[in-house]
């Protein structure tokens, strides 16, 4: 039996049910067995892995746990990160068919990211948080990690690296950043989407319809979907 496919999930406080219906879309499409992992900061807190302070620019409790994602894997095999502002519309598994096949197939890359090239048409996102830009903005978003070749990200570098450092990814280098088609990580409503694409993971990047300010952006209807077959209609 294969091991499962470790898909790590931002947690925040403020969106529980933005989490639970991602979780459910990627359980319900997926073709073989996925751990799905959340990254609580309390939890992680509690644990004494993450230290620093909560910065300004931080609008969410995981914008920079997600980098504690290899040290927790014990920098071997694969895994993935996704903020919980997002919907799977296929199979996650099916990655792979999209960078080589199989994790042992890739080539040798750090990361994988959609390389957007964003530039956010408001100063101002969900519950009013600033909004923050900044060069590679959103690639760290949803990142495929080849971990053992992440080992600089030890707790106690990701507890004390500024947030540009680590969402820019300059702790690695440039060519070991491999690219991920855009539709793995379609940005809702916002620049630079190619409407012939059919989005694979959605992602409300500045709000999704579990706030009522946002009840009316697209794909509404199909996170509404989604949260009633999770919920069985309720």
């Amino acid at each position: 039996m294969s091991e499962p496919l470790r898909i790590f999930i931002g947690f925040d406080s403020k969106e529980p049910l933005a989490f639970h219906v991602f979780s459910h879309s990627l359980l319900r499409r997926a073709s073989g067995p996925i751990a799905i992992i959340p990254l609580v900061q309390d939890t992680l807190r509690k644990a004494g892995i993450y230290t620093r302070e909560r910065g300004p620019t931080e609008s969410t409790e995981f914008s920079i746990t997600r980098f504690l994602v290899p040290a927790l894997c014990g920098f071997q095999g694969h895994a993935i990160f996704c903020d919980c502002d997002m919907l799977a519309q296929v199979d996650i598994c099916s990655i792979w068919d999209e960078i080589g096949g199989s994790p042992r197939e890739c080539p040798p890359w750090a990361v994988m990211v959609a390389k957007h090239d964003y530039v956010p048409r408001s100063a101002v996102k969900f519950l009013g948080n600033a909004q923050t830009a900044y060069p590679r903005k959103n690639w760290s978003s949803m990142i495929v990690w080849n971990n053992e070749r992440c080992r600089m990200l030890t707790p106690q570098y990701v507890n004390k690296a500024t947030g540009l450092e680590l969402h820019r990814f300059l702790w690695t280098k440039d060519e070991e950043i491999g690219s991920l088609p855009l539709a793995w990580n379609n940005l809702v409503d916002e620049n630079g989407q190619d409407p012939n694409i059919a989005p694979k993971i959605l992602h409300w990047t500045n709000g999704g319809p579990w706030f009522r300010e946002f009840e009316t952006c697209s794909y509404a209807e199909e996170w509404r979907a989604e949260y009633r077959a999770m919920t069985g209609g309720y």
